[in-house]
C-alpha cells in the first residue's frame, strides 16, 4: 500500500509553510492598505472634470501609484485646479 506525499513528513512539513505564506501576504496586504490609508493621490484632471484629491484608500479612485504625503496634499489642495473628492473627504483635518 502506498502513502501519498502529503500525508507524510513532506506533507507535515507543506502544510505549515503554505499557512505562513498566507499569513504572510495577509499582513503584507494590511501594511499596505495602512500605508495608503496615510497617505493621498491625485486623480488627474479630464477633458470635461478638475483634477480631484483622494485619500490613498479611497475605492472611487483605486490607483495606488504615485501615493503623496500629508504635506503634498496640503499642497495640493490649496491650488485652484483640484478639488477634494466628495466621497472620501481628504480635505477632512488637512485644513486648517
Amino acid at each position: 500500500m502506498r502513502t501519498s506525499a502529503k500525508s507524510g513528513p513532506v506533507g507535515k512539513t507543506e502544510r505549515p509553510i503554505r499557512e505562513l505564506e498566507i499569513q504572510e501576504a495577509q499582513e503584507r496586504e494590511r501594511r499596505e492598505r495602512a500605508r495608503a490609508e496615510m497617505s493621498w493621490k491625485i486623480q488627474p484632471q479630464r477633458s470635461s472634470s478638475t483634477a480631484l484629491l483622494h485619500r490613498g484608500g479611497c475605492a472611487t479612485y483605486p490607483d495606488q501609484i504615485g501615493l503623496s504625503s500629508r504635506e503634498d496634499a496640503m499642497v495640493a489642495l490649496a491650488q485652484p485646479d483640484i478639488e477634494p473628492c466628495e466621497v472620501c473627504r481628504p480635505d477632512t483635518g488637512l485644513r486648517g
